[in-house]
Formats: C-alpha cells, structure tokens, sequence
C-alpha cells in the first residue's frame, strides 16, 4: 500500500501539472529553506532585525501557497501532500509491524522484605498527597521517609543509612534528579531501585515502561514484581538517569531570571549564545569523533528515538551499554536551513559512545543534569557503566513501545517482494542486516567501545 500511494502521488502531480511539477517542488523547498533561515535570523539577532526576521518567517509559507493558488494548483499540491504522508505512514507502519513492547528483559527475584521509599510531597504538584502513596507503601510493609520542603535533606544519605539498617530496596516518588541521586546509592550496595511516577515529567519512569497518569500503580512492585538490569551514565563523580546538556540550554536555566521569565530569558541570551559572543567555546570528543564548536549538546543514557518524530525524547533501550550523543553546530542561516534535511544536514551530529569527554575554552562550564543546572571544571568526562542499576517494575505495566524505524524505501521494496519479514529474516531464515542496529555482546563477552559515527536513524 504505502509504494502505491507514493506513486500515486508522484503520477497524480504529473498529470496534473505536468512539466510544471518539478519547478513547484522547487518552488517549495526554496520556501521552507528560506523559512528555516529567517527562523534562524529571528534566533541569533536583536531588535529591529529580529521582528523583521520572524515576521519574514511568517510571510513564507503564505507566499508558497498563495503562488500555488495563482496557477491553480494549491487543491493539487495539497492532495500530493496528504498522499505523501499516508504513504509515509503505511510505510512505517509495515516496517514497524512487529509491535511488541520494547525495552530491557525482566527476570524473576524474590519481593523485597524491608523496602525503603523517599517521598518528596512536592514533586509533580503534590502527586505524593494526592495518590496518597506514603499511606499505601506503608500498608504494603514500605518504610517511608516523606521530606520536608522547609528542612532539606541530604537524600544519598538517607538511602545509605537505610541500607546500613537492613533496606533490601531503595525507591523515590520524586523527579529524575532525586532519583538519580538514590539510584547511585543503589548501584553501589547491588539492590534494587524502584520508581514511582510522581514528577513533573517522569522521563525515566516513562523509558522503563511505568503508568505515569497513575503512580499509585508503581507500587504492584512490592508485591507482584519483576527485576531489569538497565545502565547508568555519570558524568564527572555524579550519576544521571536520564541525560545531560551542555551549551546553549545549559547556559540560559544558569540564569537567575529563567525561573521568573523563561520566555523573556531566552530570547534574550540566545542571540549572544548561538553567535558564540558569550559562552564557552566547547568541543566534544567521542571516540574517533570530535564535535567542534557546537552550540548545543545533549548527551544521553543510552540513546534517544531520533528517527521517529513521534517519539522525541524517548529511549527504546536502557541497557545498549553506550551513551547517545547529539550535537548541533549552526553557525549561519544557510546551516539552519540544512537542518532540514534531517540525518544529512551539515549542523547535526548523533552518535553513540561508551565515554565522552566535554571540554571548553573556560575553566568550568554550565552543565544540565537530569534538570537540575551545575557548574562543572573543564574537561567534563560522561561514561556509562553497563547493567549497573537493578530496577524493580511491576509485572503488568504499559510497557516501552517498540521504536518506529525510518521510512526507508529500499527496505519496503524488500518487503514487498518478500525478501524481508518486518523482523530482520529473510525468508531463507538468514537474518537480515538493519542499519542502525546495535549487537549485544554475549554472555560472558565484553563489547568493544561504539565509536562510528551514526546519523537520525540511530537508536
């Protein structure tokens, strides 16, 4: 279905516009290359010629459509376009077929007896009180520490001691920075770390495949659980669960007004930070790879689903043994505007690494760990350390969807011949070769570092 439809929509433009459709194809992608870089001029200036930029960026794409409607062919080029799209989603839909939850493979392990859950009432809007979850853990035989927001407490410190007292497992109903901060502790004794999905945004929580509309849920784990072994990043000597940033949003949440004016904060610190007049100077060093000068860096555990739009910001896999790396380097409009070419664009770098080493021109830079801003000393070091964190889910949960390959249409024409099923097997039974795809080691092997330098379609 999804090569008929493209051909369809390539002959349906033909007919219609005949020689004219490769000059509105043009016509097109000049706008959305022009917008692209007008969106950048409106970034990375002040004053006058950013509102000129930005309302250049709003007129654009009315010019292309109005164009279209002078010649008569906007009714045509809209239909291509919906065209396009279905076949770009019947295509995804056929090579991500196989819809099985994603995700590490769980093991049995006896319940915990003397578990111990920190609770911090204000995580999420006060998801702590409103779920009551301290009363529930505690009828489920959970020892509690509930914090208090007037009297800060030194979190690792409570979970250590909890440890030295007999706790064979250690939770957090919290955000990703306080969970990163008993998770460490966790690693270090070997027992198990539970998440409740009481944050904001429960990033973790939604990577290990967690209900996050309903912490109470998290909680089958005391009872009716099952164990992952899923990896840690560290950076320097601190542990992060999720990612950490350097560059352009790493400087602007340093700001003492980002907390009161967001909005107002950004738009007024990016032009200086995206043209490098403030701000470090950073280049990033992974494996054969080095980054130079870019002006944003996100550095992952494990690496984010960059190749499905729908699924930013999500990791398919906890325990691939690598850190994701993602760098945009854009020091002009043209560069922008080449980011519209996804995977090949010139500004946009994606790897994966098993050690990354973070340095600048100053001798210590603005760092974003799992949401919480630092300043670190130059170099900044990033590392994973495989499988080092056990994580006790419940046996029924949502589960990680499975991650949506690119739409790649060699590989429907495969399938469409029956050369490939959707799982990677020839029909001869030889497994078939997937780009972007990660070997395990096996048991008792030890996987070299993963240096190559991979574009969207990794992870």
């Amino acid at each position: 279905m999804s090569l008929l439809v493209a051909a369809a929509a390539i002959a349906f433009l033909l007919a219609v516009a005949g020689a004219r459709s490769l000059a509105l194809l043009g016509f097109g992608l000049a706008g959305l290359a022009a917008t692209a870089a007008a969106l950048w001029w409106a970034l990375a200036r002040h004053g006058l010629l950013r509102v000129l930029a930005a309302t250049l960026a709003a007129l654009l794409p009315l010019a292309v459509l109005l164009h279209y409607a002078a010649v008569g062919l906007l009714w045509a080029t809209l239909l291509t376009l919906g065209l396009w799209g279905l076949a770009l989603l019947t295509g995804r839909a056929a090579l991500s077929a196989d819809g099985r939850p994603g995700g590490p493979q769980h093991h049995e392990a006896p319940a915990p007896t003397a578990p111990f859950l920190v609770m911090n009432p204000r995580s999420g809007g006060g998801k702590v009180g409103r779920f009551h979850l301290a009363d529930r853990a505690r009828a489920l035989g959970a020892e509690v520490a509930v914090l208090d927001p007037a009297h800060p407490q030194d979190v690792a410190e409570l979970a250590r001691r909890a440890v030295v007292d007999g706790a064979d497992l250690l939770g957090v109903a919290g955000g990703d920075g306080t969970q990163a901060l008993v998770a460490r502790v966790a690693a270090q004794h070997d027992v198990p770390f539970m998440v409740i999905s009481a944050g904001t945004r429960n990033h973790f929580a939604l990577d290990l495949g967690l209900d996050r509309n309903d912490p109470s849920t998290c909680l089958d784990a005391l009872t009716d659980g099952v164990e992952l072994r899923v990896d840690l990043g560290f950076i320097a000597d601190r542990v992060f669960v999720n990612n950490a940033s350097f560059g352009v949003y790493a400087e602007v949440v340093q700001s003492a007004e980002y907390r009161d004016d967001k909005v107002r904060t950004i738009l007024q610190r990016l032009p200086d930070l995206l043209t490098h007049h403030t701000g470090p100077r950073l280049t990033v060093r992974a494996g054969n790879t080095i980054i130079d000068a870019p002006q944003a860096v996100l550095i992952s555990n494990n690496p984010y689903q960059l190749g499905d739009p729908a699924g930013m910001g999500r990791r398919p896999q906890l325990d691939t043994g690598v850190l994701g790396v993602v760098g945009v380097t854009v020091d002009n409009a043209a560069q922008a505007a080449s980011l519209l070419r996804g995977r090949h664009g010139r500004g946009l770098t994606a790897l994966t690494a098993d050690e990354v080493v973070v340095d600048a021109d100053a001798p210590e830079i603005a760092v974003g760990v799992d949401g919480e801003a630092l300043l670190l000393p130059t170099p900044v070091t990033c590392r994973i350390a495989p499988g080092a964190l056990r994580v006790r889910v419940p046996r029924h949960r949502p589960g990680v969807p499975r991650a949506k390959p690119p739409t790649d249409w060699r590989a429907l024409g495969r399938l469409a011949l029956g050369h490939e099923t959707t799982d990677g097997v020839t029909p001869t039974g030889r497994q078939a070769t997937q780009p972007g795809r990660h070997s395990r080691a096996a048991p008792g092997c030890r996987a070299g570092p993963a240096t190559e330098t991979h574009r969207l379609s990794c992870g």
